[in-house]
C-alpha cells in the first residue's frame, strides 16, 4: 500500500545521503511532503487534514523511511506531537492542528527524559505548580528534533512528587535556549538538539494531560512509528539484497528469509494500528530493531568495500540502523535486543 507518488519517494531518496550527513534541515524533502499532502495524513478532516487510517499512515511512513530515514524520523517526531495533541483539550487541537495540516507550522516532541534519557539521574525537566494553574519549567530537554524549526514542543516534565505532566511549550519562549544541533553519527538533518528551560512559564491552557504517575504509559513515547521506521529501513536493505540475487543466486535463500521476517513484522505492525497493546508494541520494537541491525549488516557484507564508501547507500543504512539501539529504547526493548546480541 503506497500513499506517496513514486516521484516524491525518488526525490527523497536522491537527497538522503546529504540529509543524513548535513545538519541543515531537509527543506526540499519537507516541501515535497507538504505538496504531496503527507503533512495532513494523521490529522482529522475537521482540522483540514486528510484523516487517513492508521494502516495507511504507517504504510506511508515506511515508504518514506525506505527512501530517506532522516526525513522519516523528523516526520515521526511531528506525528508524535500530533498524536498527543489529538488526546488533549479542544482549544489546543483548534490552535495547532489546522496549521499543522496545511504545513504552515511544524511541531515536535521532547519526551525522552521521561523514558530513556538520564534515567539514572534526577528528573531532567522539573515542573513546579504555580498559582492560577500555571506551571514553571526548569532543567533540560535532552533530545528534541527540529526544535528550531517548530512552533511548539510537546514536553514531559516531572513534579516534586514524581508525577508527570505533558505540556505544549511554544518555542518562542525558549528561542535563545536551544543548543546547536548534536553531531550525531547519522540523521544529522534532523537537527536534534538540547533545549534549556530556565523559569519558563506554561499557561493552564497549554497543559495536555496529567499529573499522572506515568503519562506515556508502559510502551513509552515511541509508539508504533519507531518500529515502522525500522521496518522501512530494513526493506530498503532487503530490496538491495534482492537486486543482487540475479547475479549471485547463492544470496536467494538468505534474502528470502529476510523478506519473510519483514512481511511478518509488517503484518504485526498493521494489526497493532489503532489498538493499545503495550506488551506487543514493545515486542515488535525489539524484533524490528533486531531485523534492521542484521539486514543492514548483511547488505554491507554483500556490497563489500564499495558499500563502505560514501555515498553508497549501504554504508548509510548500516550507520542508521545503530540509531534504533538508542532511539525510544526503553528497558524491555534494550534487554530484549541485548539478549539477542549475547546469544550464540
Amino acid at each position: 500500500m503506497t500513499v506517496l507518488p513514486i516521484d516524491i519517494l525518488e526525490k527523497l531518496a536522491a537527497g538522503a545521503e546529504q540529509a543524513d550527513r548535513d545538519t541543515a534541515w531537509p527543506i526540499t524533502a519537507w516541501e515535497a511532503l507538504r505538496v504531496a499532502g503527507a503533512l495532513g495524513w494523521s490529522i482529522p478532516r475537521e482540522y483540514d487534514g486528510a484523516g487517513l487510517s492508521p494502516v495507511e499512515i504507517l504504510s506511508g511512513l515506511e515508504d518514506i523511511a525506505a527512501a530517506c530515514l532522516t526525513t522519516a524520523f523528523a516526520l515521526s517526531q511531528r506525528e508524535a506531537a500530533i498524536r498527543h495533541l489529538l488526546k488533549g483539550p479542544l482549544p489546543l487541537r483548534e490552535r495547532y492542528l489546522p496549521r499543522l495540516a496545511r504545513g504552515e507550522i511544524s511541531m515536535t516532541v521532547g519526551l525522552s527524559q521521561l523514558t530513556t534519557s538520564r534515567q539514572h539521574q534526577g528528573p531532567a525537566l522539573v515542573a513546579t505548580l504555580l498559582p492560577a494553574g500555571r506551571v514553571q519549567l526548569d532543567g533540560e530537554i535532552p533530545w528534541v528534533t527540529g526544535a528550531d524549526h517548530s512552533a511548539g514542543i510537546v514536553v514531559g516534565a516531572t513534579l516534586p512528587d514524581a508525577s508527570q505532566l505533558l505540556l505544549v511549550l511554544p518555542t518562542d519562549r525558549v528561542a535563545d535556549q536551544i543548543d546547536s544541533p548534536l553531531q550525531l553519527a547519522s540523521l544529522g538533518g534532523s537537527r536534534t538538539s538540547l533545549v534549556h528551560c530556565r523559569g519558563v512559564i506554561i499557561e493552564p491552557d497549554e497543559i495536555l494531560t496529567g499529573p499522572a504517575e506515568s503519562v506515556l504509559g508502559k510502551s513509552g513515547g515511541g509508539g508504533l512509528e519507531t518500529s515502522c521506521l525500522a521496518i522501512g529501513l530494513a526493506s530498503a536493505a532487503i530490496r538491495y539484497l534482492r537486486a543482487e540475487v540475479t547475479a549471485r543466486p547463492t544470496l536467494d535463500e538468505m534474502t528470502s528469509r529476510f523478506e519473510s521476517t519483514l512481511q511478518s513484522l509488517r503484518l504485526r505492525l498493521h494489526e497493532l494500528a489503532g489498538a493499545a497493546d503495550p506488551d506487543r508494541t514493545l515486542a515488535l520494537r525489539t524484533d524490528a530493531t533486531w531485523l534492521v541491525l542484521r539486514v543492514t549488516q548483511a547488505a554491507l557484507m554483500v556490497a563489500k568495500g564499495v558499500g563502505f564508501v560514501a555515498p553508497h547507500p549501504v554504508q548509510r543504512w548500516a550507520r542508521q540502523a545503530q540509531f534504533f539501539l538508542v532511539w525510544s529504547c526503553p528497558r524491555p526493548v534494550a534487554e530484549g535486543v541485548l539478549a539477542k546480541l549475547a546469544s550464540e
